[in-house]
């Protein structure tokens, strides 16, 4: 697995990545970073990867001593996989089936290597040697399990996040542990887990939004064939920005990836009202009106429709922005964006629209733009 790859599969909030050859120091350091994360605020769950307790059997062998007996490590490390998991000595034919033959050791032990020791080694002479002869055994405690990534081995330190936004609790964890933890020569440390995905969303919103809001304003230009009306609707995105930001604010929730697709999906809807306030203002001006009775008579006449499109959006993002159920903190910051975007899109669409309107139209401007 690649390590971009392993960064991003981490279920965590946050992971601390620590990598490095030799699996103690790794497990200290890892130690150090948990208790430095502990200390941050809005970091709960901190847990180390656990690397230890199982039961080992260790098998050391004596070079010297399998010399003398004419033997050698590899006749030690047959041994060892026959009592591991058996050792393929051949096969019995009945017929036209053909079996395989493992000779394996009895793992009923229960820590006693008394039998282990007097397990039979064959030398070149047909010596037979006792294991325990040539080889020191003995129990241990090792690893439970070893991770490794990109050719080292990694220990990893998660954590989940509660009662913050995510990027300031990853900002707050990586100063700690610089300031706390000195990790060695040739020891690394790498952030990821689920903020991983948050970076790679937000680098993807910085390319989709400028490219809706430039979609949106061609295609408003297409409408009217006028880059001046396109440029009056085009002010509901503002508008819109404003109660969406103030609507996060107000019920403490920090900018995500969802508040920002909701603000896409708000950019939508806030150019729809203008667009139908000033594709009815257009034909009645074009029909002899003037400027600001054209504006104020679409005002008047289209304020249903506005307020419908405004209200039945809202309405259907109000169970979202309530909801309490599981999964809805993904939604809550995407329904309230909208909400409160579509409210102030609104009101300022048929109380400062008109005005703007009125002004880009009037005469003065008109001799200003031809001279």
């Amino acid at each position: 697995m690649r390590t971009n790859e392993l960064v991003a599969g981490i279920r965590s909030d946050v992971a601390a990545l620590v990598y490095g050859p030799d699996l103690e120091r790794l497990k200290e350091a890892g130690e150090e970073i948990a208790a430095a994360l502990r200390r941050v605020p809005g970091a709960e769950n901190v847990r180390v990867e656990q690397v230890a307790g199982l039961r080992y059997l260790k098998i050391e062998p004596d070079r010297n001593k399998l010399a003398r007996y004419g033997l050698t490590i590899a006749d030690v490390n047959q041994l060892t996989e026959t009592i591991a998991v058996g050792h393929d000595v051949g096969d019995v034919l009945e017929g036209e089936r053909r079996f395989g033959i493992v000779v394996k050791t009895d793992h009923g032990f229960d820590g006693d290597l008394s039998a282990l020791l007097s397990l039979p080694l064959r030398s070149l002479s047909g010596q037979v040697v006792p294991l325990g002869d040539v080889a020191r055994l003995s129990f241990v405690t090792g690893p439970a399990q070893i991770s490794r990534d990109s050719q080292s081995r990694r220990i990893t330190v998660e954590l989940n996040v509660q009662g913050r936004d995510l990027l300031s609790v990853v900002r707050d964890a990586q100063a700690a542990v610089q300031a706390k933890v000195k990790v060695p020569t040739g020891y690394r440390i790498e952030w990821g887990g689920q903020f991983h995905h948050y970076e790679e969303a937000k680098e993807r919103l910085l390319v989709v939004v400028p490219l809706a809001l430039a979609l949106i304003a061609f295609l408003l230009w297409m409408a009217f064939r006028s880059t001046r009306a396109a440029l009056v609707i085009f002010l509901n995105v503002p508008f819109a920005i404003v109660g969406g930001v103030v609507a996060l604010w107000l019920r403490g929730m920090p900018f995500s990836i969802s508040a920002g697709v909701g603000f896409i999906a708000l950019f939508g809807v806030a150019v729809l009202n203008g667009l139908v306030l000033i594709g009815f203002a257009e034909p009645l001006e074009r029909a002899g009106k003037s400027a600001a009775a054209a504006i104020r008579e679409a005002a008047e006449l289209r304020l249903r429709p506005v307020l419908t499109t405004a209200l039945v959006a809202s309405l259907g993002f109000l169970p979202m922005a309530i909801s309490t159920a599981p999964g809805s903190e993904v939604q809550r910051p995407l329904a309230t964006v909208v909400i409160g975007g579509l409210f102030t899109a609104t009101l300022l669409t048929l109380l400062l629209l008109p005005v703007v309107y009125s002004l880009v139209k009037r005469p003065g401007a008109e001799s200003r733009r031809s001279a």
